[in-house]
């Protein structure tokens, strides 16, 4: 099968470049990216933690707020047992091998999806990464992990019902704005800048709040082959986006 070539990104100077604040990628195509060259789809995931390597560092490098990376989504359970053992146990060692140099480089983690349930040790890996890096205040890197944005959505519901039926608030209390507090990252800012990879054109329960008015860039690349020039080509094709927030006077840029 032929692999999808991206379009070479226009050369971009670091001195005037401006990025958004909040980048969040879905990190699609590491199975069909090892497919087409006869490899098992675990090297594809190998690979793949390779790309999230230097994807974090460029985005530290240009100055990028907040990152977010959808790393295993709720449903990818239903993925084979042998594939999924397989994610975990690269999650461990991008963890275990990974954690010291994102402390070295003031990279903050967070982590957001739904926890309960989870293998201890995975719960205790993600639970390390976050209290290591707690007062880092370089790049916000946030692991989208066992994550569904309408679970994200219900579990906000739940909170607030919760307060209703306490009587800590009426129900009228129950607005957009409410719910948007009781995300699991709600203190940071929403996505400026959606970027999906392989060529697929949806969102896949990721960020389904938050994405009320981010850009959304699809690129052709399987995420193996995800690097800087590919970042910098999406952010050059969001600035070339009018931002209108529902309005009628465009907002340019971050």
């Amino acid at each position: 099968m032929p692999m999808p070539k991206a379009e070479a990104p226009a050369a971009v100077d670091d001195a005037t470049f401006e990025v958004p604040r909040h980048v969040a990628i879905i990190m699609d195509g590491n199975g069909r990216w090892a497919s087409a060259r006869g490899l098992p789809r675990t090297e594809g995931h190998r690979r793949g933690v390779e790309a999230l390597r230097k994807t974090v560092r460029a985005a530290g490098d240009m100055g990028i707020g907040v990152l977010t990376i959808f790393s295993f989504s709720s449903e990818n359970w239903s993925r084979p047992p042998a594939e999924v053992r397989d994610l975990m146990g690269l999650l461990k060692l991008f963890i275990r091998h990974d954690l010291a140099e994102l402390h070295r480089s003031n990279v903050r983690v967070r982590v957001i999806g739904e926890r309960e349930g989870l293998a201890p040790d995975i719960r205790r890996l993600l639970e390390e990464a976050e209290e290591l890096t707690r007062d880092n205040n370089g790049l916000i890197l946030i692991v989208a992990f066992n994550y569904g944005a309408r679970q994200e959505i219900a579990r906000a519901a739940q909170k607030l019902a919760a307060d209703v039926l306490a009587g800590n608030m009426p129900i009228e209390g129950i607005t957009a704005e409410a719910l948007g507090r009781n995300l699991d990252a709600a203190d940071l800012p929403d996505p400026d800048l959606i970027i999906r990879t392989s060529g697929e054109q949806r969102l896949s329960n990721f960020l389904l709040w938050q994405a009320a008015y981010s850009e959304l860039v699809f690129v052709p690349t399987y995420w193996p082959d995800f690097d800087r020039a590919t970042l910098e080509g999406a952010i050059a094709e969001y600035r070339r986006r009018e931002r209108r927030f529902g309005g009628l006077v465009a907002r340019t840029g971050s």
